[in-house]
């Protein structure tokens, strides 16, 4: 399960070294542990990591086919996850060292900076190929968060970016070798853990709060798991 680590000011969220998927179980622990961090005393930053192949798969499409009843409770948590970290007054990084795939490669998209393995590992958005349309606040998610090319490219292709790529396209600001991945990540974040929380929080919500609102709306963030 999801646990947190600490670095100095920097606190480590390691996702774990699975596949990293969202059931309810998972993103009620990551959640706390998010919560966590934003009450810590500042100063202090978040970097969100995993070992293994895949940081994180996204959505864990078997246990919602096995849980129908939960599946609208289960989104609306994904969707207050992504906007707990995107507004949140703590400055985060998604330190990448495998795949990023859908859900989890949203969740790395709510973070304030990525930094991502360089020869291996992708990030993806593969709900074109997999008959998942994004729901309204997913969508939102992204377009706020991805220059509009990328986010065209990457929505509509499912296109799979490997490191370089990714920092060529705009979605991560480096790409280094996987023993660096973690340490860059938490360098990256310690030189920010001494922003004021009140003012980072103010500038990120007043930012983002259209993408904050339709991540918000329930009502228009259903999805429908292919047959």
């Amino acid at each position: 399960m999801p646990h947190l680590e600490r670095d100095g000011e920097v606190y480590v969220l390691q996702l774990g070294d699975g596949e990293n998927r969202f059931n309810q179980d998972f993103v009620d622990a990551v959640t706390s542990l998010v919560q966590e961090v934003a009450a810590a005393p500042a100063p202090r930053a978040l970097v969100t990591a995993a070992s293994g192949k895949i940081w994180s798969n996204g959505l864990d499409l078997e246990w919602m086919s096995e849980h129908v009843e939960a599946i609208e409770p289960l989104l609306d948590s994904v969707h207050a996850l992504y906007a707990e970290l995107l507004g949140l007054g703590v400055p985060t990084v998604a330190a990448i060292q495998g795949h990023a795939f859908a859900g989890g490669a949203m969740l790395a998209l709510a973070h304030d900076i990525r930094v991502m393995r360089a020869d291996r590992g992708w990030f993806c958005l593969p709900e074109v190929d997999i008959n998942i349309p994004f729901t309204h606040g997913m969508s939102a998610l992204i377009t706020s968060r991805l220059p509009v090319p990328t986010a065209h490219e990457a929505m509509t292709t499912g296109r799979r970016y490997g490191g370089a790529e990714a920092v060529q396209a705009g979605i991560a600001v480096e790409a280094v070798a996987e023993e660096q991945v973690l340490p860059r990540a938490v360098a990256v974040a310690a030189a920010l853990a001494g922003k004021d929380p009140q003012t980072l929080q103010a500038i990120k919500q007043r930012m983002y709060a259209s993408t904050l609102a339709a991540l918000a709306d329930s009502a228009a963030n259903s999805i429908s798991l292919p047959s």
